[in-house]
């Protein structure tokens, strides 16, 4: 591990210390070889002041344990039908998964109970189907998972509910999850499954806004992966109840619950109740942060120097992207009102992350506000990316005579050398949610 890496960790440690994290296991997560990799981190948490509540699922134990003895069940998932056998056998795996999870945390030397805290009633007739056995959550008792959480005990919540009589429902997982969320105020749900991550068109989504995650659910319901339309039906629904983040991951990855907290992109799918990307005016606290930023790039000579005098001169015209409050790219727009005409500077974004579309996003921005201000043209002065903005922004070389009398001073005065380029701007309405990754 790289120092950086460990700075890049420690600046959450102070945002997670003491807020609670619900962590959602799927039966075949907790059935596969990562389960110790999995607990272990759940300890690298707990050693950071962060509250664990766990649930889990026992999908695959239920449906083993009926091919095993050659019985017929109504439903695996807690959704469905669940008749008395299913009932009778899902409360046996889930107590195999509860014995399992109790073991492994005992071997990561943390404290764990099971939390009998779902009160559920039944689900009902639904589409003129009898449900039977299968369960609604109808309130979360949140004075017993509190009590375990003071006293530094991670509650284990199966995918079982009870009534005021005593009877026993199932209920769905991914459900239960989202309820004691809530229920708790919690600021992350982690679902945990394999292959658990949204993939369109082959490429890995790594954030979803709400709006987009419906979007896909509505899309692919009859045609999609059940168990992840599931999960990103119940993250929007967190999302919507107000918790502010919910990760999809692929529970069989060694160390992805880490990696997926602890850096800006993370590794799985994050769906997003407010804003996880934006940009933003540069304000005068940001300046050391950018002259920080473009330091290296400036060092080998693809950016001009700008002393923090030059900054603050000029501040009203830089913009930063960040990504979860993290500063990683900037881009300068100034005006020059009587060429009617506007120049894109200091396109830079950091190299931890390059090749994710953030400088093409910069570019686009830069172009929208020159065309706001009411500017027919844009251009460019480069050294080192010409080609990035000829093929990526459709910029055309143009001579030193086409710049504004004090930029041409400036250009020459550089010796730089720098190629110059243009293009019409073109003011582009938003686009309707699109389910493509944000990039």
């Amino acid at each position: 591990m790289k120092v950086s890496d460990l700075r890049g960790i420690l600046q959450y440690v102070p945002r997670f210390r003491e807020k609670t994290f619900v962590v959602a296991l799927d039966g075949e997560v907790a059935a596969s070889p990562n389960l110790g990799n999995l607990l272990l981190d759940l300890a690298v948490l707990r050693s950071l002041s962060i509250k664990i509540i766990l649930v889990h699922g026992c999908g695959a134990q239920l449906l083993q344990i009926a091919q095993e003895r050659g019985l017929s069940i109504s439903s695996s998932d807690g959704t469905g039908v669940t008749d008395d056998v299913t009932l009778k056998l899902g409360i046996e795996a889930s107590h195999a998964v509860l014995q399992e999870l109790m073991q492994g945390l005992a071997s990561v030397d943390l404290r764990a109970a099971y939390a009998n805290v779902i009160v559920a009633h039944p689900a009902g007739i639904l589409s003129g189907v009898d449900t039977l056995c299968t369960g609604k959550v109808e309130r979360v008792e949140t004075a017993t998972i509190q009590t375990f959480l003071n006293e530094g005990i991670i509650p284990v919540i199966p995918p079982l509910g009870f009534d005021g009589e005593g009877r026993t429902f199932r209920v769905n997982s991914d459900a239960v999850a989202l309820e004691v969320a809530e229920a708790m105020r919690a600021v992350k749900i982690i679902y945990l499954a394999p292959k658990g991550t949204l993939q369109v068109a082959d490429q890995l989504v790594r954030q979803l806004s709400v709006a987009d995650a419906e979007e896909i659910v509505r899309q692919r319901r009859a045609c999609g992966d059940p168990s992840l339309l599931s999960k990103l039906e119940y993250s929007a629904r967190a999302c919507r109840a107000g918790i502010p983040r919910v990760h999809l991951l692929d529970g069989t990855q060694n160390e992805a619950l880490l990696s997926e907290i602890f850096s800006h992109e993370g590794i799985g799918t994050m769906v997003y109740s407010n804003e996880y990307q934006q940009m933003r005016r540069a304000l005068k606290k940001d300046v050391r942060a950018v002259m920080s930023l473009i330091r290296e790039s400036i060092a080998n000579a693809e950016l001009v120097k700008r002393s923090r005098s030059e900054l603050l001169a000029l501040l009203d015209d830089y913009w930063l992207l960040e990504i979860d409050k993290n500063l990683v790219g900037c881009v300068a727009v100034h005006i020059y009102p009587e060429q009617n005409l506007a120049e894109l500077a200091c396109l830079y974004v950091a190299k931890s992350h390059e090749g994710q579309g953030y400088g093409r996003k910069l570019m686009a921005f830069a172009e929208q506000l020159a065309a706001k201000k009411g500017a027919q043209y844009l251009i460019a002065l480069s050294t080192q990316a010409y080609n990035f903005f000829q093929q990526k922004g459709g910029f055309v070389e143009i001579g030193p005579d086409e710049l504004p009398p004090e930029r041409r001073r400036k250009w020459e005065a550089s010796g730089r050398n720098s190629k110059i380029m243009r293009k019409p701007t073109e003011l582009v309405h938003p686009r309707p949610a699109s389910t493509q990754p944000l990039s």
